[in-house]
């Protein structure tokens, strides 16, 4: 029996879904809890005051921001680790494999935000949400997409992590852009020389991970008191790690170091993160409190702004004869994927995390009910458009083969 449950339990972490259930899973768990007697433990257990001080140093934050702060770095490391990978040898170092999921990308972020801003326009303290929309949950998104099984085009696949890693990096750029503020040129000039530490020790052949940890550490630290979101240390410092030994033939840190940190994310920072930021309160008879601009904005943003952008810029390009549809997809395939950009969820979540942490705004309304609304929206539709997109597509080519034989007669 117990070889039986460990067997089991090695299959579901082999899944490719399984981070995605865990993600459900984690959040549900979050929402029970903030719906229940226990609420006020949940509440407590985020707000524990958690310090780590070296002398006079110190960072002093609840247990709520390091995780979004602290833990979220590890994630967005190892989004810098894959975006390297894919443009230094992945489908993003081809010209060809760039422009239909790039293109797809702009729209993909800017009609959900179109949308958030105009139900929006005329509350200035709620517009800070507007980049909440416009985020894609590459983990989620890929799950989905994976429970469909092997009759998902291999190009289906590519299109959508491509475009994925598009909007993860507009995302790193629009927090590094919109939400920073209060910056102290002391810390940021103390990131600026982690930086240079990190050039040289690249141009130097160093491949010891301790030895950039370290220096990452720091930047991480210094980042977070320049007033810089400190996530953003762990993109950046994912751009130093090498992609090919100097020392070691054959053998590439990077893949090495992505490999090794991945399941660590997908299966417990992720679904930690989740845990901590999805405990929305329905206990609430206030109808304003769900249906504010800012929850309706962002779930109409996620689920009709990302298919609209990206299916309508991605049509126009092709029409333009600027890039082709790959040959195995077709329209509603792409249109089943560009649903299931819309599930925004982990990148949704941190980014309101950022627009309203400080305001007090969200006292009047829960950006997280828009979240988990559109992305549940986009993940059940998209499923079952792709669903019915590729049963048409099997049936069509079992007619094509079954006409061949004829037609040769």
């Amino acid at each position: 029996m117990n070889m039986l449950n460990a067997g089991t339990i090695q299959r579901f972490f082999q899944m490719e879904a399984a981070g995605g259930i865990l993600l459900i899973a984690a959040a549900l768990l979050a929402i029970l809890l903030a719906n229940s007697p226990l609420e006020p433990f949940y509440a407590l257990l985020l707000s524990t005051p958690v310090q780590i001080s070296i002398g006079e140093f110190a960072i002093d934050k609840p247990l709520l921001l390091w995780i979004n702060d602290g833990l979220m770095a590890v994630f967005f490391f190892m989004i810098g680790l894959e975006l390297k990978r894919e443009m230094t040898e992945g489908e993003l170092s081809r010209p060809s494999q760039v422009i239909l999921p790039g293109i797809g990308a702009i729209g993909g972020m800017m009609f959900p935000a179109l949308i958030y801003v105009a139900f929006n326009w005329d509350q200035p303290e709620a517009l800070q949400g507007w980049a909440i929309p416009a985020a894609t949950d590459i983990a989620f998104a890929l799950g989905v997409l994976s429970l469909l099984g092997p009759r998902v085009p291999r190009a289906a696949k590519v299109f959508l992590a491509s475009l994925a890693i598009f909007d993860d990096v507009g995302a790193i750029i629009i927090i590094a852009l919109f939400y920073t503020d209060n910056i102290s040129m002391l810390a940021l000039s103390v990131a600026g020389g982690c930086l240079i530490v990190l050039s040289l020790m690249k141009m130097s052949g160093v491949e010891n991970r301790r030895a950039y940890f370290l220096v990452g550490v720091v930047m991480w630290a210094s980042m977070l008191k320049s007033g810089v979101h400190a996530t953003l240390a762990g993109v950046l410092l994912a751009m130093f790690i090498p992609m090919q030994s100097r020392k070691r033939p054959g053998y590439s840190p990077l893949r090495a170091l992505e490999h090794g940190i991945h399941p660590i994310v997908t299966f417990m920072i992720l679904p930690l993160f989740a845990f901590a930021n999805a405990g929305v309160t329905f206990n609430t008879t206030d109808a304003q409190y769900l249906l504010h601009g800012v929850p309706v904005g962002i779930a109409l943003g996620l689920f009709l702004g990302n298919q609209l952008g990206i299916l309508s810029l991605c049509w126009l390009a092709v029409r333009l004869g600027w890039t082709q549809l790959p040959k195995d997809m077709d329209w509603l395939t792409l249109y089943g994927v560009a649903m299931l950009c819309g599930i925004g969820f982990t990148m949704s979540l941190f980014i309101g995390s950022l627009a309203f942490e400080q305001s007090g705004i969200d006292r009047f309304f829960d950006e997280r009910v828009g979240i988990l609304a559109g992305s549940l929206l986009s993940g059940v539709c998209g499923y079952l458009l792709l669903q019915f997109a590729l049963s048409r597509r099997a049936a069509s080519s079992a007619d094509t083969r079954t006409l061949e034989p004829a037609a040769s007669a």
